[in-house]
């Protein structure tokens, strides 16, 4: 079967063999992007129906909005344009003609637009602008509106899902008529956000605010949920802003209120993306390769028959396709593995690296003693059991899956968090173990960009569900009150 790096010998190539041998994902001839293997985004379509149904859930409708932006769309809000410039596709053109001197294809002089685009980085401009004509009173509002689109932002160091040209998302994008309903949107998104991932991810994350200088270019507030990889390092699986009336002001869009008076609209912003996929891959995958939760995997369940000779392997093939009948009746994802021209071992190691949670092996044996052979993906247990009941038994096995591999992913986090009092103790931390760190900060820009400088360490969150604690700031010395989470990240 495919060779793959060990994870504890270089972590990185292990994780770009893994997405490219399991069959996920590969580069394309556009530098810093992908395609999407079916297999890669059979899973990504998993993920956006049950964030679909999630928001939908919390009355979001879904719309469209326009690929290209008007580039002086992103003047008018300060912030916005300073976080996104550096990462901004231009269109200066619109038509390419032959060169008469032979040169090939070329861009057509006489075809430049009056106005350059962007290729979308997020969609808070355009479609503010476009709420501006959809928003003149209270009766109006709110408007929670999501979208599922494909973004571009020219990263220089490219990774795939973690960090790429051009990558798929979600974008919610709300208007309120007052600030509390607004913060109350953004909050609850962060947490559709974590359940999302905890329970059907099995992976913890930890809720909380960022810093000033860590948050999104034109928000007052940032949440986000932060989890941690087997290397130790942490990644943003999820962020939902309060944007304040920052873009409303930008793009003068008022509503009058119930007592007649004109007011700016208060608004909030908040996605994933296929980062998720990476994160899905890092946090639970070994050197045998893919570990996919059931919640998420393509195929749940996959049935390999044991046969000498095409009637057994029709006898086999026919017993197995009743245990799939059955599973299929209760919602769960089968396959029934019956290629003829590879060897049983080698359909083993196939769907092992493909992470599927669970295999059923049957031969001429099984049949004539009623049994079946089980196997969990997740920690490698076999068990013989009788056929009568083999449904209800794979379906409990794949909840028992699910919360084992949170619970795996759990401890390790766990036993990867350090709290530490002084700075020497922090770097000595970072260098030597990981994960991520508990300490206290002064809350001064200075101080964080300090540590981020000398450590490559950033405040990955204020974190929303930990006790207030005095303490002083591990660097300065002066007062704090509250641990703040510090990670090397992706």
């Amino acid at each position: 079967m495919k060779e793959l790096t060990k994870r504890e010998e270089d972590y990185s190539k292990w994780y770009n063999d893994l997405v490219v041998k399991a069959g996920l994902a590969e580069n394309s001839a556009v530098r810093g992007c992908m395609v999407i293997k079916p297999y890669g985004y059979a899973i990504w379509e998993k993920m956006q129906s049950i964030l679909d149904g999630k928001f939908k859930e919390t009355g979001v409708q879904n719309a469209y909005f326009p690929l290209f932006i008007p580039k002086s769309f992103f003047s008018r809000e300060a912030s916005h344009v300073e976080g996104f410039a550096k990462e901004c596709a231009v269109v200066t053109h619109y038509r390419l003609k032959n060169d008469p001197n032979g040169a090939g294809v070329v861009v057509d002089p006489e075809a430049k637009l009056e106005e350059e685009l962007i290729v979308r980085p997020t969609s808070e401009t355009i479609i503010w602008n476009t709420y501006k004509n959809w928003i003149t009173s209270w009766r109006d509002l709110p408007i929670i509106c999501n979208q599922w689109a494909n973004v571009v932002r020219w990263e220089m160091r490219t990774r795939l899902f973690l960090r790429t040209a051009e990558f798929l998302w979600q974008e919610g994008h709300t208007a309120h008529s007052t600030r509390e309903e607004a913060l109350e949107e953004a909050n609850k998104m962060v947490h559709v956000y974590a359940d999302f991932v905890e329970n059907y991810m099995s992976l913890p994350v930890v809720i909380g605010r960022k810093s000033d200088s860590e948050r999104f270019a034109g928000a007052e507030e940032t949440f986000t949920i932060e989890a941690l990889m087997q290397d130790g390092k942490a990644l943003q699986s999820g962020t939902s802003h309060f944007l304040a009336q920052n873009f409303a002001k930008a793009f003068d869009v008022k509503f009058t209120d119930k007592d007649g008076k004109l007011d700016y609209v208060w608004a909030t912003s908040w996605g994933v993306s296929t980062r998720l996929m990476g994160a899905l891959i890092m946090a639970h995958s070994d050197n045998n390769g893919l570990v996919l939760p059931p919640n998420l995997a393509p195929i749940q369940v996959v049935l390999i028959p044991i046969y000498k000779g095409e009637e057994q392997l029709a006898n086999t093939v026919a017993e197995l396709d009743k245990i799939a009948e059955g599973l299929r009746a209760k919602g769960i994802s089968v396959k029934v593995d019956d290629r003829d021209n590879v060897r049983s071992g080698f359909k083993f190691s196939e769907w092992e690296f493909k992470g599927v949670p669970v295999r059923v092996v049957m031969g001429q044996r099984d049949i004539e003693n009623g049994t079946v052979e089980i196997a969990r993906r997740d920690t490698f247990e076999k068990v013989h059991i009788e056929r009568t009941g083999v449904e209800n038994y794979i379906e409990n096995l794949l909840d028992a899956i699910q919360k084992s591999i949170f619970n795996k992913a759990l401890d390790f986090r766990e036993k990867m968090i350090t709290k530490v009092d002084t700075y020497e103790e922090f770097k000595k931390v970072l260098d030597e173990k990981g994960g991520f760190i508990f300490a206290h900060w002064d809350g001064t820009p200075e101080t964080e960009a300090k540590i981020k400088e000398e450590t490559k360490a950033t405040i990955r969150c204020i974190p929303l569900y930990m006790e207030k604690e005095e303490g002083k700031c591990m660097v300065t010395g002066k007062p704090s009150h509250q641990r703040v989470l510090f990670a090397r990240a992706y």
